[in-house]
């Protein structure tokens, strides 16, 4: 047993769920508490968070809704990735000093057992935050949502909405390195679609609130798409099937678009153009594809490093900013992936 202050009394601030959004999550549905932490037990470490993440599937989670994960329960604290450094060990496989990533973020303490940790990738030049956005989920939804799921192949011309987030600024990157014949992204904003083009290579972009999004898409892919990578559905998603050629696939990610909704959202109008194309449209959870992290952060790792693929960061500062980056996160306040560090 090994670890900074062992033995001693420590206190530290966590974010509780307060109240359920009705719509729009809003300040008073966060609350930060401070309360003590316990040592670790047999089996587990203590770690200070340096960096927590906020994203966009944490909306559904704060609704009491049966899904892949449990909700959130008021007045218990929120959860979700965290990167940080080991002050207190309880395990023979982890050791204090070490920097892992765990799923007890929303706190500037977590306590956990060492094997719900796994170590931060380590990349020259690359910041500790980077295991929360381009080398950690979200760049490894855009790996896999690309190859896997939506099986890209060299050629293919590819439609990415939410273009300008942690997901969708990666896989536009991905599809050009590998041979894409055309990249086109959606963003919410003028400054991020010249992002997109002037930055990240997308041969094409368009600002989704300024005009229609099916004849945007149009203009910027006349003969067609075969990929669409769908992190906001709606709108976006009726527009993609629109313009999927014959055997497109479509990688469902996200529907950001809806998370705030009220009410039920009308589906896409156009979904029986599924069967006269032979589409194939397939929602997934990036922890399904744990088998092909190894080479997601051999591939990825080393593009960052030689400049092939850039990643941009959205960062908050303190625990009690994190409501504000969570409601802004889904106002589209980010550039890249939104992050706090704590």
């Amino acid at each position: 047993m090994s670890g900074y202050g062992l033995g001693m009394t420590r206190s530290a601030r966590h974010v509780n769920l307060a109240s359920r959004p009705n719509g729009a999550p809003v300040p008073a549905n966060f609350e930060v508490v401070e309360a003590d932490v316990p040592a670790a037990q047999d089996g587990e470490i203590v770690v200070a968070n340096r960096f927590m993440s906020v994203d966009p599937y944490m909306r559904g989670r704060m609704n009491d809704v049966k899904s892949y994960v449990p909700p959130f329960q008021i007045g218990e604290p929120l959860n979700g990735g965290a990167v940080g450094e080991v002050i207190e060990s309880n395990s023979s496989d982890v050791a204090v000093g070490d920097h892992v990533v765990h799923g007890l973020g929303w706190r500037e303490i977590a306590v956990l057992p060492a094997s719900q940790a796994q170590p931060a990738a380590s990349v020259d030049g690359v910041s500790l935050s980077a295991n929360l956005g381009v080398l950690g989920m979200p760049g490894m939804t855009a790996y896999a949502g690309l190859l896997d799921v939506a099986a890209f192949k060299e050629g293919d011309a590819v439609f990415v909405s939410g273009a300008a987030g942690a997901v969708g600024s990666l896989v536009g990157q991905l599809a050009k390195v590998k041979g894409a014949s055309l990249v086109v992204g959606s963003a919410g904003s003028d400054e991020k679609v010249a992002w997109l083009t002037e930055e990240l290579g997308y041969d094409t972009a368009f600002n989704y609130k300024t005009g229609s999004v099916a004849k945007q898409l149009l203009a910027a892919a006349p003969d067609g798409i075969d990929v669409y990578f769908d992190n906001v559905g709606g709108d976006h998603l009726q527009a993609a099937l629109h313009a999927l050629n014959v055997h497109g696939r479509v990688a469902m990610c996200g529907a950001i678009s809806m998370y705030n909704n009220t009410e039920p959202a009308p589906g896409p109008n156009n979904l029986s153009l599924a069967i006269g194309k032979r589409l194939s449209l397939r929602g997934f959870i990036v922890s399904d594809h744990a088998s092909i992290r190894d080479d997601f952060i051999r591939e990825v790792g080393g593009w960052l490093v030689d400049g092939t693929i850039k990643a941009e960061e959205t960062v908050m500062q303190g625990i009690e900013s994190a409501g504000d980056a969570f409601i802004g996160l889904l106002a589209g306040a980010n550039t890249g992936k939104m992050v706090v560090e704590l």
